[in-house]
């Protein structure tokens, strides 16, 4: 098989979506003469022309709010907001409508809308762009936050999300944009559950998105140290899989979450509290937390990583729940 880059399975989930229903559409700064800011949607412009790739004027409030008329006017938009700190200028179109139209309607309008945006730092992009927020949207009842961190979930979950009744936010960190992978030959296109993506018996390590390649290099690192780490892709950060993070506690006793938003408010602190609620009695030792640190985050390349979740910081919290740490 040929490996394909996770921008390349994002490209091919949008062309196969075009494809299959003259209803869905891009719209976005830059989605089509310039093919994305992040190369996704390139060549896309030239297939199926101007009414179906739409560049649109530099307001998200403005094409966010558009895209929630075409959705309730029958269409399936995809809407791309450039980063996550650009989707702040859309919190009232999203949050305050889309998430809401459902309920305020008494179930006779739905929003049928994607919103792709790319989330995370680590590229030098300094406190204004460098931003993970996703806790903000998961915490939004109407809304489903997925955060495909594989190759193989930024090609699945793009159609499944088309399907959905009510808005989905969709993740993509832009740290993972030129990762590469062999797509199986059966495409997972499962937007409601977490995937346990290494079994193990001493600790689970419970991450999503841009932290998933981190966590896994740090459970190799562990089990040469003899810790038998076990790692669970949370995939969907709302609803959250409370079942299989559960699952997976009771069978190694202790866990570790990592996450790379701020510790406090965090998507970390809910998985925590969850953990708390549904598997107390089965915990070994408190459950242990990596997230960044409380800080706008650094521009200098050295202070950014230090501001992040990063393998040893992962390695040295699974150490110290599984009372190996080093002095």
């Amino acid at each position: 098989m040929t490996k394909i880059s996770y921008r390349e399975a994002m490209r091919l989930a949008l062309r196969e979506a075009m494809q299959r229903d003259s209803r869905v559409f891009l719209m976005g700064e830059d989605v089509g003469r310039y093919g994305g800011t992040y190369a996704v949607s390139k060549g896309l412009l030239e297939e199926f022309g101007p009414e179906r790739i739409r560049d649109a004027p530099l307001s998200e409030l403005g094409f966010v709010g558009a895209g929630i008329g075409a959705a309730l006017g029958g269409m399936r938009p995809i809407v791309e907001v450039m980063t996550i700190n650009f989707s702040l200028l859309a919190l009232d179109q999203i949050v305050n409508t889309a998430a809401a139209l459902r309920h305020m309607s008494g179930g006779q309008f739905s929003v049928p809308l994607v919103i792709r945006m790319a989330t995370g730092a680590g590229r030098q992009l300094a406190a204004q762009h460098s931003h993970s927020l996703e806790c903000w949207y998961a915490h939004v009842p109407g809304i489903r936050a997925l955060a495909p961190a594989t190759v193989e979930d930024a090609r699945g979950m793009l159609w499944p999300a088309l399907q959905d009744p009510d808005p989905v936010i969709i993740f993509e960190h832009a740290q993972l944009y030129n990762m590469e992978a062999e797509l199986p030959a059966t495409i997972s296109a499962d937007i409601s559950h977490a995937r346990l993506m290494r079994q193990g018996r001493d600790v689970s390590l419970i991450t999503y998105g841009g932290c998933l390649g981190k966590t896994l290099d740090a459970a190799a690192q562990l089990a040469e140290e003899g810790i038998d780490a076990e790692v669970i892709d949370l995939r969907v950060l709302r609803p959250l899989d409370t079942d299989t993070m559960i699952e997976s506690v009771k069978r190694t006793h202790r866990a570790v979450v990592i996450d790379e938003g701020w510790r406090s408010g965090s998507l970390a602190a809910e998985v925590m509290a969850r953990i708390m609620e549904g598997a107390f009695y089965e915990l070994d030792a408190p459950v242990a937390r990596v997230c960044s640190e409380e800080v706008p985050m650094p521009y200098a390349k050295h202070l950014e990583d230090a501001a992040l979740p990063q393998v040893p910081k992962i390695v040295a919290a699974a150490r110290t729940v599984c009372g190996r740490a080093q002095s």
